[in-house]
């Protein structure tokens, strides 16, 4: 869409400002956790107004349905996790997965431990949602033995979970955020060290800083870890054999297999598992796929760690997701998204400005458009020609969209991500237990790395500047470098010799 064809910003903005407003009524006001009509109603205003300023419903339903197929393999990997979920609890691998973490781990050093275990194993798969969905479910239950609170252990994961995914080269967001600001995947990794590192360093201590507060106040409880354990001992056949899905995931994964099938090989060996080492029946496992495991022990904790799973699980989440993207796609066709960060670029004043300013984009995107994707790619377009024109890295772009984009996303409940988050750790936010939503400002490691972001935007800190190399590969690419004129932002020529 050419810049003339755009919304005014005062007209881009009234959709996004009255569906706002609705979620906060639906939310806040109403105490409900069901964002999905707000945001349906909230594409329709935004369709009508592009049918208001001449756009077809043909068209924008076209720009609706372009984000939501392009988003197709994130909802097709929630229905395999849902399944993994079911499926690895019936093969006992969830079960041993809690039993060894009860029994090695001890309460004071387990959040530390959990948010390493995340990011290593996210590293390594190249996506935080297989590993919230596995990885994740398992140390919900360890915590829950530990008699630590739910929101706690998951600010853990997901803090752990999403950085290991935003520097793993095998993720999809790590290889998108480069490849719409025109950088190399490795270059830009390597540039996201400088926030990451300190973050995760941060949310380390923190961590074990809690730890040892919750063993002082008595939280760990040795009779309940007891009764867990020999629960788990008395109705699953643990050890080496109910792990090797995990281990099959965690082989394909290192093997550089695509996700999906990883994911999906994994439900079929612990189908299999669950067949020839517990004893389920074939129709038992398809239920457990579809429907999640269920188990009545009389123990209520070992009860509510492992009913659970199932693709009927996610179905809220996926129903919400296809919502959220496709008031994204409608927000993106009718030109408002790009007509704020139009009105944003034409403002600013300085580097700091512009680098907080792309932060800021791509969280406030990942707010109304409730998908990571967009709010890398739709920034990342738009920026990358003003740090060209500004003679600056557009490795400082990517570094951005991936901190307001990548690791924003699961502390935004509507969010994919966060929507995601809240159902496979079960954290029951959608039955009114609000206060799991504490996992947001628990997430440490995920919003200390954009104000670290920041401050580094603000100093000069690891702010690379454009090398000769790479204003050749503009121009041999034909990158777009914005004309700022006699912007104090232009970059100047150094003088020939």
């Amino acid at each position: 869409m050419d810049n003339k064809d755009l919304p005014s910003l005062p007209l881009a903005l009234l959709p996004v400002v009255l569906t706002l407003g609705l979620l906060a009524l639906q939310l806040f006001y109403y105490g409900d956790f069901t964002p999905h009509i707000p945001l349906i109603l909230g594409l329709a205003i935004t369709s009508l107004l592009g049918v208001f300023r001449g756009q077809t419903w043909m068209d924008i339903r076209e720009g609706v349905f372009h984000v939501i197929h392009v988003s197709m393999p994130s909802l097709a990997v929630l229905i395999v996790v849902g399944m993994i979920v079911g499926v690895w609890i019936a093969s006992g691998t969830v079960p041993t997965l809690i039993y060894y973490g009860l029994t090695l781990l001890t309460p004071s050093i387990f959040l530390a431990a959990a948010m390493i275990l995340c990011a290593v194993v996210s590293l390594s798969l190249g996506t935080s949602w297989g590993t919230v969905g596995t990885i994740g479910l398992a140390l919900m239950g360890i915590g829950a033995g530990f008699g630590i609170p739910a929101y706690w252990t998951a600010g853990a994961v997901v803090s752990g979970a999403f950085f290991g995914d935003k520097v793993s080269p095998l993720s999809d967001t790590t290889n998108l955020a480069p490849a719409v600001t025109g950088t190399n995947v490795f270059d830009h990794i390597k540039n996201m060290l400088p926030t990451t590192v300190p973050a995760m360093i941060i949310a380390l201590v923190i961590y074990i800083v809690v730890g040892f507060m919750l063993i002082e106040e008595g939280v760990g409880d040795v009779s309940s870890i007891n009764a867990i354990t020999t629960g788990l001992e008395e109705r699953f056949s643990l050890g080496i054999i109910p792990l090797t899905p995990a281990l099959i995931v965690i082989v394909l994964a290192l093997m550089k297999k695509p996700p999906l099938p990883s994911l999906f090989a994994g439900v079929l060996a612990g189908g299999l598992v669950a067949i020839f080492w517990q004893g389920a029946g074939l129709h038992d496992v398809f239920a457990f796929a579809q429907s999640g495991y269920s188990i009545d022990t009389g123990i209520a904790d070992i009860d509510s760690l492992l009913n659970a799973g199932g693709i009927q699980s996610m179905m809220w989440t996926i129903s919400l997701m296809l919502i959220a993207l496709g008031f994204g796609g409608a927000l993106e066709r009718t030109g408002c998204l790009e007509a704020i960060i139009m009105a944003i670029v034409s403002r600013v004043k300085s580097f700091g400005a512009v680098q907080s300013s792309a932060i800021g984009t791509a969280f406030a995107t990942n707010m109304v458009a409730g998908d990571p994707y967009i709010s890398i790619a739709l920034p990342g377009r738009m920026y990358a020609p003003l740090y060209r024109g500004m003679g600056y890295s557009t490795l400082n772009l990517s570094r951005a969209v991936e901190e307001g984009g990548t690791l924003m996303s699961p502390l935004i409940p509507w969010n994919a991500g966060g929507a995601f988050v809240i159902s496979a750790l079960g954290l029951g936010v959608m039955d009114g237990n609000l206060t799991n939503l504490l996992y947001i400002p628990l997430a440490f490691a995920c919003w200390t790395a954009p104000l670290i972001g920041v401050f580094y935007a603000v100093t000069g800190l690891f702010s690379p500047k454009a090398t000769d190399e790479d204003r050749a590969e503009w121009e041999k690419s034909g990158e777009d470098i914005m004309d700022l004129g006699d912007h104090e932002l232009a970059y100047e020529e150094p003088a020939a010799t």
